[in-house]
């Protein structure tokens, strides 16, 4: 696509929406949605039939699926040339491959592409010592979603690996910008956040070893060794198993007083030779 003009836009963490030239051209209805949905996630690869059938119709394809999702294909090209100049094809934007179809490399921008270069960028400052620039740019890629991704589209099996996959990777993300946090000494403003993350996430030990982190700073040190409790008795009663060993490590540390726990990064509170307390 001549670049004078542009790439898509398409917003995916969140609401479903697709952006050319100014002109919205997210289709309304729900199988093509989910095939935009399914086609942006993976732009620059080829989406195969197989994947998109498995999608839209599951273990129950109808015979005319084949020919039901060419006309599908047509459709989106159709909204695309909406917004295209009238010398610019549609299919180079959304083109037909061998094994299936594709958005060509460089014609989209995605929110969860961005999401991920600023994923990465925190990653970076944090393992280079920079909890300030890691807060920021973990913060900001949080900011980009707007709700659960691909919250107004209909998902099959496919869309729902994909969705489960970025809400991972979301609270990976949320986990990092957090630790982030406490090593700028924001445990107060911490509180209500992981307050409510506990409660969301009740299986997340990570959310609890950073509540229990971020009491203890506050001066809340029985508060902190009633949440590991009450997070052992819900293991123990749901599914049978302890607390992790880098949880039971850092309770040790809050029974003991340990200095450590004042002044160092949450994903340095350990013993030196058991590893990191946070993975």
């Amino acid at each position: 696509m001549d670049t004078e003009y542009g790439p898509i836009s398409i917003t995916l963490l969140g609401p479903l929406s697709a952006r050319l030239n100014r002109t919205r051209i997210e289709p309304s209805a729900a199988k093509q949605r989910q095939i935009l949905a399914l086609l942006a996630l993976n732009a620059g690869r080829v989406v195969t039939v197989s994947a998109l059938v498995e999608e839209l119709w599951g273990d129950y394809p109808p015979r005319s699926c084949a020919t039901t999702l060419q006309t599908y294909i047509l459709q989106l090209r159709n909204r695309l040339a909406t917004a295209l100049p009238s010398s610019e094809d549609a299919r180079q934007v959304l083109s037909t491959r061998h094994s299936g179809y594709m958005l060509e490399d460089g014609t989209c921008e995605t929110d969860v592409d961005t999401f991920g270069r600023l994923a990465r960028e925190g990653r970076a400052a944090a393992e280079r010592g920079d909890p300030r620039g890691a807060a920021q740019a973990l913060g900001q890629a949080l900011a980009l979603w707007r709700g659960p991704a691909l919250a107004d589209v209909p998902m099959g099996r496919v869309l729902e690996l994909e969705a489960t996959a970025l809400e991972q990777t979301r609270l990976g993300v949320l986990e990092r910008r957090i630790e982030a946090d406490l090593a700028l000494h924001r445990h107060t403003d911490l509180l209500g956040e992981l307050t409510m993350l506990t409660a969301k996430n009740p299986m997340n030990e990570n959310f609890y070893a950073l509540m229990m982190i971020v009491l203890y700073r506050c001066g809340h040190v029985g508060r902190a060794l009633e949440t590991y409790q009450g997070l052992r008795t819900m293991l123990i009663n749901e599914l049978g198993v302890e607390p992790c060993p880098r949880l039971r490590r850092l309770q040790q540390a809050i029974l003991t007083g340990d200095s450590s726990l004042d002044v160092a990064p949450a994903w340095t509170l350990a013993d030196s030779d058991s590893g990191p307390l946070l993975s």
